[in-house]
C-alpha cells in the first residue's frame, strides 16, 4: 500500500489561512480590474488562484517573489477562464442594470467599459504597469511573457483606451513633459 505525502498539516493550513485573510482582499481587488469589474468573475478568478496556491503551497513559500507568484496565477487563471469561456461559453445572461453596490468605491463606469473592450493580456498589461506600478520587468514575469510584448500591449492597449475614452492624443504628449 502506497503511502501518501503529508499536506503539511496544520502548520501548512494555518499559514494559509494567515495568508488568506491578509492577501484576499488586494488579489480580489486586482481580480476586479482584470476582469473589467466583472465582480463574479473576479471571485471566481481569486477562489482558483487560492485553490491553486494551496496545492502548491510549498513552491510558494520558496519563491524569490511571492507577490509575483500570486499575479502569476490570477493571470493564469483569468487565461484559463478565458480559454474555457470562449470553448462554452459563458451561461450568464447580460443584465442591463447593476446591483446597487456592484462597482468597488471609486470605480469610473466609463473606465470600466474601456477596460472590458481591451483583450485579457493588455486589460492584465495596464493593470500591472499603471495601477500596481509594476515596471516592464515585473510585469513581464506576471504575464509569462518578454519585455517587448509588455511594451507593446501596453502601447496599443493605451490607443484603445485613448480611443475609447475620446482622449485628445496631444494630453498624452503633454503629459510626460
Amino acid at each position: 500500500m502506497r503511502r501518501q505525502r503529508s499536506s503539511g498539516g496544520p502548520e501548512r493550513d494555518a499559514q494559509f489561512h494567515d495568508f488568506v485573510a491578509a492577501r484576499r482582499g488586494p488579489m480580489l481587488y486586482t481580480a476586479r480590474l482584470l476582469t473589467a469589474g466583472d465582480a463574479h468573475l473576479a471571485e471566481d478568478l481569486v477562489q482558483t488562484a487560492l485553490t491553486k496556491l494551496y496545492i502548491s503551497w510549498a513552491a510558494f513559500r520558496r519563491a524569490d517573489n511571492p507577490d509575483g507568484y500570486v499575479r502569476r496565477t490570477l493571470v493564469n487563471a483569468l487565461m484559463d477562464e478565458r480559454k474555457r469561456a470562449g470553448r462554452f461559453g459563458r451561461p450568464i445572461a447580460d443584465v442591463p442594470e447593476r446591483a446597487a453596490g456592484a462597482e468597488p468605491d471609486g470605480d469610473d463606469p466609463e473606465l470600466s467599459r474601456a477596460l472590458r473592450a481591451l483583450p485579457p493580456r493588455m486589460r492584465a498589461a495596464v493593470v500591472f504597469r499603471f495601477v500596481h506600478e509594476l515596471d516592464v520587468a515585473q510585469t513581464a514575469e506576471a504575464l509569462g511573457c518578454s519585455e517587448g510584448t509588455v511594451k507593446s500591449q501596453t502601447a496599443r492597449a493605451l490607443e484603445k483606451l485613448r480611443a475609447t475614452l475620446d482622449v485628445p492624443h496631444f494630453q498624452q504628449q503633454g503629459a510626460g513633459r
